[in-house]
């Protein structure tokens, strides 16, 4: 059997390669990309005879590497974990309110970049038409303000 398996490192390391894609497609974590690659040396590394546990060493070595350095830099072009919603920037921003907030009824307001929000009222208290308010929350698309106070 162990003859088998190192007559067929090549096939080995391929498959280990496949198998961790595989794993990156379903976690998109950008962890297991790094061996697969760290794999692709190893394939030809395999054929020259080299004893197996220095194999595993060189793929070790070569996916922390890979992994310490150039997931930063991976990460930050494909801007992972960043929300790619502008409404989570809205917080703490001021709208005008365009469209009152009365009992039971939301209204809309407008960001500085004119973009025209969903919005209801903190407490759920009454906002008049071309007031300055302040989002202190987000739901869904829906935007929670109240009243800006002059000193804020």
């Amino acid at each position: 059997m162990i003859e088998f398996f190192t007559a067929h490192l090549p096939w080995f390391w391929l498959s280990l390669m496949v198998i961790f894609v595989v794993i990156e497609a379903f976690t998109m974590a950008l962890t297991t990309v790094w061996a697969a690659l760290a794999s692709i040396p190893m394939i030809f590394i395999s054929r020259t005879g080299l004893p197996f546990r220095w194999q595993l060493l060189i793929f070790v070595v070569l996916t922390i590497v890979l992994i310490v350095f150039t997931r930063p830099f991976a990460v930050k072009k494909l801007k992972l974990g960043q929300d790619k919603m502008n409404i989570s920037s809205m917080l703490g921003q001021e709208v005008l309110v365009v469209s009152a907030i009365q009992a039971f009824k939301k209204g809309e307001a407008k960001a500085k970049n004119g973009t025209v929000w969903t919005v209801s009222s903190e407490g759920s208290s009454e906002i008049p038409e071309n007031t300055v308010c302040i989002v202190t929350e987000v739901q869904g698309n829906t935007l929670t303000i109240k009243p800006k106070i002059d000193g804020e």
